[in-house]
């Protein structure tokens, strides 16, 4: 089994995510899993620009933008989907940030949500082409927001990451949550234990 780990919290040791999905690898390391690791706040990728756009996903008839930097973005994003393609497992370190995901996350999805190569269109509508992979999401909240009258207007995370894959054509995604973890010490050792706890049955299963 291959395993891409991704963590995107730009926070380091202080990141409850991180904790979480190093958590998640170790546990399917134990089972004998292969596992690459990115970083995606250590190593930025950069957002897509219009000239990187042009070149991705050119109109018909215009001339592609060429170039040492749209090359080298073209080589990453060529980098980037064969490791998502190649993986089992995809483990997704995702705090929420202002109801959202991190910046980082973001322009990672940017460059696998390929047109022709994750997913295609027909004229029946969109058909992802990336199924048949798992995808588990270490989400981490400050605030507290599952089974709460205001999360679906306001959760643009999970959400938001389970409408991306499930474009993709990845329907088997697994929230691994730790809630209210800026609201005090003892709640985020709670909640990190209680999410570990979850995504080692996760694992298990």
């Amino acid at each position: 089994m291959k395993v891409l780990h991704l963590d995107s919290s730009p926070l380091g040791g202080a990141s409850a995510t991180r904790e979480l999905t190093a958590s998640l690898a170790s546990a399917y390391q134990a089972t004998g899993a292969q596992v690459t690791y990115r970083d995606l706040a250590a190593q930025p990728i950069a957002h897509l620009d219009g000239e990187l756009l042009q070149a991705l996903r050119p109109a018909p008839g215009a001339p592609a933008p060429t170039g040492e930097v749209v090359a080298r973005e073209l080589a990453l994003t060529e980098e980037l989907l064969a490791e998502f393609l190649a993986a089992d497992v995809v483990i997704v370190g995702a705090p929420m940030y202002n109801f959202s995901v991190p910046t980082q996350l973001k322009a990672w999805i940017d460059r696998i949500a390929q047109a022709g190569r994750t997913f295609r269109y027909t004229a029946e509508g969109p058909v992802g082409l990336a199924g048949g992979r798992k995808v588990v999401v270490a989400s981490a909240r400050g605030g507290r927001y599952a089974g709460t009258a205001y999360e679906q207007a306001m959760d643009h995370q999970e959400a938001y990451l389970r409408a991306v894959f499930g474009f993709l054509g990845i329907t088997d995604v697994d929230v691994v949550r730790a809630e209210g973890v800026a609201m005090g010490p003892e709640a985020r050792a709670a909640a990190l234990a209680q999410a570990k706890q979850a995504g080692s049955e996760a694992v298990a299963a």
